[in-house]
């Protein structure tokens, strides 16, 4: 019997989408939604652009082999099932991710890369200038909206829509080499949403992670709304709760000097762990994942929010109820929630009709835009201003699919728009650590586990040992990691092994050690340029302190309620042979906290060990 031939799940992805695209044709459908197989007016218009042997996912790989990139390889991600298009009154991948894609040469460097031992670098390493992420004055911009009158059709303004932006990508990449740039949005229909929010907005809301705050700031969207249309712009350095309080003044004092039109405001939708206080080094994993809570958000920052909005109406509109609602959530009784129905959540896009120009505060209804890019905590933000669950969330970037809207109160609503990533020059790998980009879709994991692992002690961090096939050679007793030992020992660790060979699973423990620093609990926080020389001035300066007043305050509102752990470690570990060292650990339980706190805790390191 001749041996058989070779059958790939590539093809058998293919074979099952035309089989599948043959029942759909062959099938009488009552549904409103057209098959996949025959798209939209909406989705010709939106793919006008890009070649029809690109513009459609069956059988494409996500990498290209190819050895030069053009404009037009374009990954997607976050690509919905069929289903959703016919269960949902919307199309949830009109607003997907598009990103470039990568050539095959490229990852495998990185691979090989990942191999090679590192050095660590210093603490200055962490420092991050905004001027050397986004070159102010280059063609790394943002596009905008061509003007348009009322005698042009549709039509007319989407061709001219897309051909600016097609104008605007060609110049880019003729400046910059496809190597040298980030990962940015490349999807036109998602920077459309960007122009009518900042069209119909009176305040623009542009939310940060103080974790990276530099990365999320883009000079070329401050200068577009102060400028061009004029308005206001309120930067929110938010989940305050994941950084040290003299981080978070650092950065306020940065953002103040470079860009002085804008208000800045801290946000937290969650508060900080309560034996966390007093620990200042952010690269310390003594940290709990969030306490999940059905009953409130514990949020810091609404009150100095509603102070800078009505710093800017200048009572032009009526706020007081939105005054009156901050002071009903302070004093709330976790037990009552006679509150919860006064927030009117809108899921459709909002309808509006376009005017010529803009008129501030349309009806006597202030408008705040949401923007910034995808998993900064947008639609966090609004469920901790509303007090309650609004609209859904998730760690996975792009979650927002579409327009949202909510009338806080009957004159103030907030208008949610799908995050989006600006073009910039700052290393891939450290967008992938920010959440940028989906942790399930990252091809090549390793350099980002590199990137983190040069600027915080990963190995000391997780009580890394060397991997078993190591402990043989004497030579391996002082050893220089690499990206790929420190994921093939913590796949050891964690006893996450493939299914066939039983070896250890080093991707799936990329991913995992991935997703515990997107959540904060192996934590990187990028500087300001000069911190590091100036770290004494900023921990004692005054605004660290009032900053880690409203951490704690927060924490003792976690503290005092029902759904707070206990103080015993609610977490066990996997791997008994980490028992000795969880018990030298726990000798030395008592950390030195800034002035007289003490932070007393078992192993804060075996708090990694119990996530999956």
């Amino acid at each position: 019997m001749p041996r058989k031939k070779p059958y790939s799940n590539k093809q058998k992805k293919r074979q099952l989408q035309e089989k599948r695209a043959r029942k759909q044709e062959g099938s009488e459908d009552d549904s409103d939604y057209p098959p996949r197989s025959q798209p939209t007016q909406q989705d010709r218009t939106r793919l006008a652009s890009i070649p029809d042997h690109q513009s459609s996912d069956a059988g494409e790989s996500d990498t290209d082999t190819s050895e030069t990139l053009s404009i037009t390889d374009i990954r997607k991600v976050n690509q919905q099932p069929d289903e959703c298009l016919k269960l949902k009154k919307y199309d949830p991948n009109r607003y997907r991710l598009h990103f470039q894609r990568e050539s095959k040469q490229v990852i495998d460097d990185r691979k090989e890369q990942s191999r090679k031992p590192f050095k660590p670098l210093p603490e200055s390493a962490l420092e991050l200038s905004i001027d050397d992420i986004y070159k102010p004055g280059t063609a790394l911009d943002m596009p905008k909206r061509p003007s348009w009158n009322y005698k042009m059709s549709k039509e007319q303004v989407e061709q001219q829509e897309e051909k600016m932006f097609m104008q605007y990508v060609e110049r880019i990449y003729a400046e910059f080499k496809a190597t040298e740039l980030s990962y940015f949005e490349l999807n036109l229909e998602t920077w459309r949403q960007l122009w009518r929010v900042l069209e119909i907005s009176d305040i623009i809301l542009l939310i940060t992670d103080i974790r990276f705050p530099a990365l999320h700031f883009s000079p070329a969207l401050y200068n577009y709304v102060t400028k061009e249309p004029n308005k206001d712009i309120i930067l929110v350095l938010n989940k305050i709760d994941l950084a040290p309080p003299s981080l978070v003044a650092a950065w306020k004092d940065y953002f103040s000097e470079c860009f002085p039109k804008a208000h800045l405001v801290y946000f937290s939708s969650y508060a900080k762990d309560p034996r966390e206080r007093g620990l200042l080094d952010p690269n310390k994993v003594f940290y709990k994942k969030r306490p999940r809570t059905k009953k409130k958000f514990i949020t810091i920052g609404p009150k100095k929010l509603y102070e800078a909005c009505e710093e800017i109406v200048q009572g032009n509109v009526d706020l007081d109820d939105w005054k009156n609602r901050i002071q009903v959530q302070n004093e709330f009784d976790e037990n009552d929630e006679t509150h919860e129905d006064e927030a009117v959540v809108l899921d459709e896009p909002l309808t509006f009709e376009p005017t010529e120009q803009h008129v501030r505060f349309r009806n006597k209804i202030l408008t705040i835009g949401c923007v910034g890019v995808p998993n900064v905590g947008k639609s966090s933000l609004m469920n901790g201003l509303v007090g309650r669950k609004v609209v859904s969330v998730s760690k996975t970037p792009g979650h927002t699919k579409h327009f949202q809207t909510i009338f806080l109160t009957g004159n103030v609503r907030l208008v949610d728009c799908p995050g989006l990533v600006f073009p910039s020059l700052v290393d891939k790998p450290l967008q992938v650590l920010a959440g940028i980009f989906p942790v399930a879709q990252v091809q090549e994991p390793y350099s980002a586990i590199g990137f983190l692992a040069q600027r915080i002690p990963m190995p000391i961090i997780l009580h890394l040992k060397l991997p078993s096939y190591m402990d043989a050679k004497p030579e391996a007793k002082i050893i220089d990691w690499s990206a790929f030992d420190i994921c093939e020992a913590w796949a050891e660790k964690r006893n996450f092994k493939t299914a066939k060979a039983a070896r250890n699973d080093v991707y799936r423990a990329a991913n995992n050690l991935l997703r515990l620093a997107q959540e904060g609990r192996l934590r990187m926080c990028m500087r300001p340029p000069g911190y590091t020389k100036r770290k004494a001035f900023w921990e004692s300066h005054p605004d660290t302190k009032q900053i880690a007043i409203l951490q704690n305050l927060g924490a003792d509102k976690v503290e005092s309620g029902d759904d707070v752990a206990s103080t015993s470690d609610p977490f066990s570990s996997c791997s008994s042979n980490d028992e000795e060292g969880d018990k030298a650990d726990r000798s030395s339980s008592e950390t030195e906290a800034t002035g007289s706190e003490r932070v007393i805790s078992r192993n804060p390191y075996s708090l990694l060990e119990g996530d999956e």
